[in-house]
């Protein structure tokens, strides 16, 4: 886009292109500041949530300064889905990366190299190539972006050591300005991406890490599929959301058994071939109301905005990757869901990974410190949204009230007798049973096996009946999960005394237990269907609504792209809300530029201009 020569560091020039290009009339938080930074030829780190506009930061200083700018991300499909968005706004944009043909790649860079792209999208394995750095010795550069920056960190929660290689190439081209990006890093995490990336002197911007319109809930877990399927149901029928589950097996089977259900599913993991991987991915992009079930492997930078929920199955491997994976819900704004179950089989499998973690003493050490902090989120009967918010170093003034602790808040009763009796049956059974014994060994069942190994004889044998089956679990749970009991890495998976026990069992700490919440009543209608209604209360509001979503589809298929690719959901309701006739009323509705305008206009303003109850503009 810029002919000069020379970067335009002019407020007014961004935000010219911030409206002309993108159809938005003001910066959100920390944009512009980090735009007027790099236009100035300083290095940035960008901490802002998913959904936020973190992309904005770099986008328009690559089109604004001389050359190219440079977008190092980590994703395939992560950089074709950004660059097709690009491209629907007239932005000149490409990738390089291995779909294309050895043809298709050497037009990309004869491109780049005649100054007809603005924005060049690689993978950090291309970057280090020697034929990629001859590449970049002879193009102007506009700037470095470093997208998923926690990635470059071993205390991140998806370190990717190829990421380690990036400031080897950066640093060749002096006078470059860089910025790393990332939706999630908490200080330790912050201070080594700087570190790693060679940037001491960058200037630093963080957004609070607060997603007021998600709703954080954490559950027991007892039968996980019925459960999900009942939130859905009842929550989200017909929308779009994210399961994620440890392996790629629970995956495999937990969407087909959705699909028996009703429930448009998909599974995504490593194991499945690329091709199925990528088929799996578009469909989720371009239908509406696709649940993907995946591992880990799916989600980073997913640019899909009305994902109406992430699920987990499984707990996640850290508060990190949880706030990750669960900001990948309601980008667009609107209500959003972050749904949880976990178990006592889970704190153990989590237990037992922490237990067997390879590196030096520190590492493990942090390991420890960040599953405590993950089991201390599930385990909490506080507000979830301010420990969250705590873990990353944010304040929260106030409970939420947008959580399943404020909303419902779970009581705690007096577990101290309990977890005495609970570590006195693990330490006089010879601390290698698991849960299962151990009950039986407190209610006084007199087990085949418990007579087998003399149990019965023992002084703990019976002495809590007054709990039932479930509730030992949860004492058992919580005591695991706050770190009263210890995993054995036998294969019977025992529980082990810590330091901590001796306090409990010599009578010297006080334990307090939560109590589980009852389980809630399924919702007679579902919260994404109210909340449109609610949005568009006039019956001809919402004929207009289902009609512009109806064209949105259709345009999206023939070309063979995601809908919200064509207007985000938030356009659709500001153009039912504003009525535009004309093409300049059309370009005053939020999130229409002019490349747009020109693409879709007449189309959308024909279906505004038929339906019933269209209005006249000011």
């Amino acid at each position: 886009m810029n002919t000069t020569g020379a970067a335009d560091p002019s407020p007014g020039a961004a935000l010219g292109i911030l409206k002309k290009v993108f159809g938005f009339d003001t910066f959100r938080l920390h944009q512009q500041q980090v735009i007027s930074a790099l236009l100035a030829g300083e290095d940035a780190f960008v901490l802002m949530p998913t959904g936020s506009g973190k992309s904005v930061c770099y986008q328009i200083p690559a089109m604004l300064r001389d050359g190219v700018g440079v977008v190092i991300s980590p994703l395939i499909a992560l950089m074709q889905n950004q660059v097709e968005a690009l491209r629907e706004n007239g932005v000149r944009a490409a990738f390089l990366n291995s779909s294309l043909a050895p043809e298709e790649a050497r037009a990309v860079e004869a491109r780049a190299l005649a100054r007809e792209i603005d924005l060049l999208y690689v993978a950090p394995e291309r970057l280090v190539t020697e034929s990629f750095q001859r590449l970049l010795e002879r193009l102007p550069l506009a700037l470095f972006a470093i997208d998923e920056a926690h990635c470059v960190s071993q205390w991140g929660h998806d370190f990717r050591p190829e990421y380690l290689q990036i400031a080897s190439v950066t640093s060749r081209h002096p006078g470059v300005p860089r910025l790393a990006l990332t939706a999630t890093a908490d200080g330790q995490t912050r201070a080594d991406i700087l570190q790693r990336l060679e940037m001491p002197g960058a200037r630093c911007f963080v957004a609070s890490f607060d997603r007021p319109n998600i709703i954080y809930r954490v559950r027991e877990k007892h039968r996980d599929r019925a459960q999900l399927l009942a939130f859905i149901r009842s929550e989200h029928p017909g929308a779009a959301g994210i399961v994620y589950v440890r392996t790629r097996r629970r995956a495999d089977d937990t969407a087909e058994w959705l699909q028996g259900q009703g429930v448009p599913a998909l599974p995504y993991h490593a194991g499945l071939g690329a091709d199925v991987r990528q088929r799996h991915q578009q469909r989720f992009l371009r239908e509406e109301g696709t649940v993907m079930v995946a591992t880990i492997a799916f989600g980073m930078g997913i640019d899909k905005p009305d994902v109406r929920f992430v699920a987990h199955l499984d707990l996640p491997g850290s508060l990190e990757a949880y706030y990750q994976e669960t900001g990948r819900a309601g980008r667009d704004g609107r209500p959003a869901d972050a749904w949880m179950v976990y178990s006592l089989g889970d704190v153990v499998a989590m237990r037992q990974l922490q237990a067997r973690s390879e590196g030096d003493a520190a590492f493990q050490d942090t390991q420890r410190k960040k599953l405590e902090a993950l089991l201390g989120y599930a385990e909490t009967v506080a507000c979830r949204r301010q420990v969250l918010l705590g873990y990353f170093g944010e304040t929260a003034p106030g409970a939420c009230g947008n959580c399943d602790n404020c909303l419902q808040p779970a009581a705690t009763w007096d577990g101290t007798e309990a977890a005495r009796k609970a570590l006195s049956a693990v330490y006089r059974t010879g601390q290698r049973f698991g849960a299962g014994h151990l009950v039986d060994v407190l209610q006084g069942n007199a087990t085949e096996r418990i007579r087998q190994l003399g149990h019965h004889r023992l002084k703990t044998f019976g002495v809590g009946r007054e709990l039932s089956r479930p509730e030992w679990t949860a004492v058992f749970r919580q005591l695991l999960a706050t770190g009263l009991l210890s995993v054995d890495l036998g294969s019977l998976a025992g529980f082990r005394l810590t330091e901590a026990s001796r306090a409990v069992l010599r009578g010297e700490q006080a334990v307090r237990l939560r109590k589980e919440p009852p389980r809630a009543a399924p919702a007679k209608k579902s919260r994404d269907a109210g909340a449109v209604e609610e949005e568009l209360s006039l019956p001809e509001d919402r004929e207009l609504w289902e009609r512009l979503r109806e064209l949105r589809l259709r345009l999206a298929r023939e070309s063979d792209r995601p809908p919200f690719t064509v207007f985000h959901d938030r356009t659709l309701k500001d153009m039912v809300r504003q009525r535009p006739r004309t093409r300049e009323a059309f370009l005053r509705v939020s999130g229409v530029g002019e490349t747009k305008a020109d693409r879709y206009g007449e189309a959308f303003l024909a279906v505004i201009a038929e339906t019933a109850g269209s209005g006249e503009d000011d």
